[in-house]
């Protein structure tokens, strides 16, 4: 990918820039490429943060991406039904839970990344299993937590690799 917006979508307890938001932003610098993350804290609805991400991404110049982590997963999804996009990369998206709207997606682009940690107990490994095996995306299950700590790195990875998919 050589020119389009990116946007990064936090989780429920996080801020913009957290430690996977910031390699993934420096994986995007090194690429030509500018990751834009808008501060949803405050705002525990998940609906409420969709509304905000497409007012947010409204008017844009493509293609866009859309990136997001636990809840902040489930916006770019949602909103990428409004929207065209280009493709979703997802990291413990939080999908099929209680209080959540969506439980079905459609109009989802081609191409869709979705990574998860093994041990996470927030959101299920299996509901991203689920996910993916219905929208026919890419799947990476790393050995870690739903907060992937310490696996920066190998997200910034594989997030360079999806956006050289595009």
């Amino acid at each position: 990918m050589k020119q389009g917006y990116l946007c990064w979508a936090h989780g429920l307890d996080a801020q913009p820039w957290g430690e996977k938001s910031k390699a993934m932003a420096e994986t995007a610098k090194d690429m030509g490429l500018e990751l834009d993350a808008p501060d949803f804290r405050g705002m525990t609805d998940p609906d409420q943060r969709v509304e905000k991400l497409l007012g947010h991404i409204k008017g844009k110049k493509g293609p866009i991406v859309l990136a997001g982590s636990s809840m902040g997963g489930y916006v770019c999804a949602a909103a990428a039904q409004e929207v065209e996009v280009a493709g979703l990369f997802l990291v413990a998206p939080a999908f099929y839970l209680p209080g959540y709207q969506q439980h079905v997606f459609f109009n989802l682009p081609e191409t869709i990344k979705v990574v998860h940690g093994w041990k996470d107990v927030v959101v299920p490994v299996e509901n991203s299993i689920r996910f993916a095996k219905l929208h026919n995306a890419a799947l990476h299950i790393l050995p870690g937590d739903h907060r992937l700590g310490g696996l920066a790195s190998e997200v910034a990875f594989l997030f360079s690799g999806f956006l050289n998919s595009l």
